[in-house]
């Protein structure tokens, strides 16, 4: 996930998880086309009916969310290019507030509620899949192709082969048969190969490619098909499906997501593992904690910056963003992760593998 997405994805995710026992939160969504003086009214209509009415008519939980969000929303002179969106509220006890002022996509529809829980409908769109993955059926029958992400299974293609049976015929006709079969099938084989390159490998190109048939067939495919290299370097992993059919993406999908997430958590972990390795180690520089690796990124040093999911959004978003301009990766690294609490408790939850010494 990128830095961008996960400090959205941080935000959303404590939105979605807020509630109240009584209608309190507040959820107000502009769109683009959509004046800043029409967004102020509904709120301007509370703030007034807040200061005439008792606490039992309008509970102060309330009456300070209307007043976060005034507040908040008088900040602005004009809708910002794609809409703004912004949440107020008293859940459990604390008032959360939140902001979306830098969308990437329009807000579609105007919102001002107040209820027990906050409207997310509005960001629905802004958040793109953490990962697509590929999925590809394989059986002598036939083939089908489709994708995986966040929101479940995009069937794209299904089709037939015709590569006939075995025969039962014996003598020089079964052979001239079996060498006939034999060659339809690799080029059945060719054909899905060049298909899946197509969807797979485009503009977009997908994170990881799971494979889903007999174990036979999946076995010969992979030695036989001219498999883009791209595609094999992609194969998550190889899962008995029984159909290539829609129904057989949908198997492939549920049988292939716990192998997403082990090669997912495998790849934190590498990278966590060489960072404990290298400490102390002058061959293989690193550097930790919040000066030290602001430093680096100075010297433009920095190969592979790591972040706790503990530290602040705006900590993630800044080095994130820093480290990918002198051209390095950011690993997240969870803080209920195996060594991830002490990564975080001892290194301040920010490390970096270095490309030279900085000292």
């Amino acid at each position: 996930m990128s830095l961008s997405d996960y400090e959205l994805h941080d935000r959303l995710d404590r939105l979605s998880s807020a509630s109240a026992d009584r209608d309190i939160l507040i959820t107000l969504a502009v769109p683009p086309d959509e004046s800043i003086g029409e967004a102020r009214q509904p709120v301007e209509t509370d703030y007034a009916e807040a200061s005439q009415l008792d606490e039992q008519s309008f509970p102060k939980p309330l009456t300070d969310a209307v007043e976060s969000v005034r507040s908040l929303l008088n900040k602005y002179d004009e809708v910002p290019e794609n809409g703004l969106a912004i949440y107020a509220g008293a859940a459990d006890g604390d008032l959360l507030t939140s902001v979306f002022d830098d969308l990437p996509v329009p807000i579609d529809n105007s919102v001002y509620r107040h209820a027990n829980e906050f409207d997310l409908e509005p960001l629905e769109a802004i958040t793109e899949p953490e990962s697509i993955h590929g999925l590809l059926v394989v059986e002598r029958g036939g083939a089908a192709l489709g994708l995986l992400d966040d929101e479940g299974v995009e069937p794209i293609d299904t089709f037939e082969s015709e590569v006939p049976g075995k025969s039962s015929a014996g003598g020089q006709s079964a052979e001239r048969f079996e060498r006939d079969r034999e060659r339809q099938k690799r080029e059945f084989f060719d054909e899905v190969a060049e298909r899946a390159e197509r969807q797979f490998l485009g503009d977009d190109p997908v994170d990881g490619v799971l494979l889903g048939g007999t174990t036979g067939t999946i076995e010969t495919f992979q030695e036989e098909a001219d498999l883009d290299h791209r595609l094999e370097d992609r194969i998550v992993g190889e899962f008995a499906v029984e159909y290539s059919s829609q129904q057989g993406l949908q198997q492939l999908a549920e049988k292939g997501q716990e192998a997403i997430e082990e090669r997912d958590r495998e790849g934190v972990r590498e990278t966590l593992d060489e960072f404990f390795e290298r400490i102390g180690n002058d061959d293989e520089p690193v550097a930790y904690g919040h000066d030290e690796v602001d430093d680096a990124l100075e010297y433009d040093a920095v190969e592979t910056l790591l972040l706790s999911t503990a530290l602040e959004g705006p900590d993630l978003q800044e080095f994130g963003n820093r480290t990918e301009e002198q051209g390095g990766e950011t690993v997240v690294v969870p803080d209920d992760f195996p060594d991830g609490n002490r990564f975080d408790e001892a290194f301040d939850g920010m490390g970096a593998l270095l490309r030279f010494p900085t000292e």
